[in-house]
């Protein structure tokens, strides 16, 4: 049985794509949250990251009844947008059906936020996919990785440092809201998703 298309009903309809670094160095950093939640996301639903296409670890699965590629980008975060564009263009997916989960300082640790569109808000992995799409007009799921603790803290660093084992528990509830809210916005129902999510 083939991967793409023998085994599943009808096209891909959806991309969700989690942001991060490939590699074992970056796994528990800020910068992966969006790998993270994707992890989540697989062992939610019973699947495996197996493989490598459009410069993603990638997995074909049906979530709430809609077919979508979910990516784990390998070009490192500020190309993401390569390997999000490929695939987007590949299956001809509007980009109203580009779902990004992606790490966010300025919200605490545990807190989410859903947002339609948007700028890059000097996220580097969303500034290159809104430079390769040439649209901003894609859905993401913010995962808040805590604020700076002071302003002397390099930003690069920061969001390279890990999470605190103290903060895991809020961690893990932001990841599997996020998770929630990606199954309400492939199902059509992203203000419910933003009315329960967004902290």
């Amino acid at each position: 049985m083939g991967f793409f298309g023998f085994g599943k009903k009808g096209k891909i309809e959806y991309i969700v794509a989690g942001l991060g670094n490939p590699g074992s160095r970056y796994e528990n950093t800020r910068h992966n949250a969006g790998f993270k939640a994707l992890d989540l996301l697989a062992k939610e639903e019973g699947f495996e990251f197996k493989r490598l296409k459009f410069k993603s670890l990638i997995a074909d699965e049906v979530i709430n009844s809609k077919r979508c590629l979910i990516m784990k980008p390998q070009t490192m975060m500020n190309l993401s947008g390569d390997a999000i564009y490929e695939a987007a263009e590949y299956y001809n997916i509007p980009d109203e059906n580009v779902i990004i989960l992606f790490d966010d300082v300025t919200l605490d640790i545990g807190k989410t936020r859903i947002r339609r569109k948007g700028s890059a808000g000097g996220h580097n992995g969303i500034k290159s996919i809104i430079s390769a799409l040439g649209s901003e007009n894609f859905p993401r799921v913010k995962i808040g990785v805590g604020k700076k603790p002071n302003a002397e803290w390099d930003m690069a660093d920061w969001v390279l440092s890990e999470f605190p084992k103290a903060d895991k528990d809020e961690l893990e509830s932001a990841l599997k809201n996020s998770v929630e809210a990606v199954k309400l916005i492939v199902g059509g129902e992203i203000d419910n998703a933003m009315n329960l999510y967004n902290s």
